[in-house]
């Protein structure tokens, strides 16, 4: 295998500068100037918003492979010590979006470089963690120009070693849904609770019913979670508050059981509404479409990765992570991986520190599985 330190140096530049969804300007500007020294002979480039669309001509082309890479970070403080950590206080790559985004450099090089016969399509995706870039920009007009016959993705996976793929056919990734609850009632002194509509009660009482949901309403063989992450509420200890607010998210494995659980919470809430004497408002925020592998694809996927030295298939079971990748491969043909970079903590945590080994694999294989795919 070449070497890739390249694309490391690439990794750390842009794990300097994380920013958040739609916000990505200093991100953007960096990919575009390192894809601008390529020959552009090949290449027509598009920005969207904070996005950027690459398609590459191929030498013989049947077809348009697209694939995509994540931009944004999280509002995360790093703490991982390392010495190209975050200059943005508050803001970390804690999802490997920093990984993702110089693989995919890597892949555009190659076949920019070294043109494989079919047209490929490289979507740099802005606000994957929220509030969601990859339906709006399959939704726009350069996505219809450009429309990719199929779609390939890939995510790091802390708990896998380096060299590992690991996917499945079919179900990969939930469907998830924010959860955003305001409780609004009447406030007043603490020692006058009869005159008041206590909305801490009222938030903790709803907070308890909802974990009845997943227990009794959803299919016991099928998989739902519903979390409350956060409440705010009240403003000092004497003073009955008047506003509750909830925060949280909900993931199923069936389009079905999101349905029936969202139904569980607004019958809940009305309940609430009248037992409290209360108005109470509901915002599903952003919602993922579960990340469905398309069988055939992904089977044959499987199988070249099988054979390849050096790679380690493993075929993994379903996760309740949400992925706005979804909704790429809702109706094209398409899959994601998860990629092993071994590191002893998961995603969205402070000290997630990929080994950086896995980007010259991650470039290598999906390379050469593009070469084979395109003959």
């Amino acid at each position: 295998m070449k070497s890739y330190q390249p694309f490391i140096e690439i990794r750390r530049d842009l794990h300097k500068i994380p920013e958040v969804g739609y916000k990505e300007f200093k991100t953007q500007a960096y990919l575009l100037n390192y894809i601008h020294t390529l020959p552009s002979n090949r290449m027509e480039i598009r920005t969207w918003k904070t996005g950027i669309f690459v398609k590459v001509n191929g030498t013989n082309p049947s077809k348009m492979i697209g694939y995509r890479a994540d931009i944004d970070a999280l509002p995360i403080n790093e703490e991982t010590e390392l010495s190209f950590q975050s200059e943005h206080d508050g803001f970390m790559h804690a999802c490997g979006h920093d990984f993702h985004m110089s693989i995919a450099l890597g892949i555009l090089t190659n076949v920019v470089n070294e043109p494989i016969n079919d047209d490929m399509l490289f979507m740099f995706q802005p606000a994957e963690e929220g509030p969601g870039g990859a339906e709006p920009m399959i939704n726009s007009d350069i996505f219809k120009e450009w429309k990719p016959s199929l779609i390939i993705g890939l995510h790091i996976a802390p708990e896998h070693p380096v060299g590992t793929i690991a996917t499945k056919e079919g179900l990969l990734f939930a469907n998830t849904s924010e959860l955003f609850i305001d409780l609004h009632g009447k406030g007043g002194h603490a020692a006058f609770p009869h005159q008041t509509n206590d909305m801490i009660v009222a938030a903790c009482t709803l907070v308890t019913q909802l974990q009845s949901i997943v227990s009794r309403n959803v299919d016991p063989l099928d998989s739902a979670v519903i979390t409350i992450g956060k409440i705010t509420s009240g403003t000092v200890q004497n003073i009955i508050a008047k506003r509750a607010r909830l925060e949280g998210t909900i993931r199923t494995l069936s389009v079905a059981s999101m349905t029936k659980v969202k139904e569980r919470i607004q019958a809940m809430v009305r309940g609430i509404e009248v037992g409290y004497g209360c108005n109470v408002d509901i915002d599903y925020g952003a919602m993922y479409h579960q990340v469905y592998n398309h069988h055939e694809m992904t089977r044959e996927f499987m199988l070249y990765i099988k054979e390849h030295p050096d790679a380690q298939l493993i075929e993994c079971t379903e996760a309740m992570t949400g992925e706005d990748f979804g909704y790429m491969i809702k109706d094209i043909p398409g899959f994601m991986f998860w990629l092993g970079v071994d590191t002893e903590y998961g995603l969205h945590h402070s000290k997630l520190s990929p080994k950086e080994e896995a980007i010259g694999v991650a470039i290598e294989i999906v390379t050469d599985y593009l070469r084979w795919k395109s003959v």
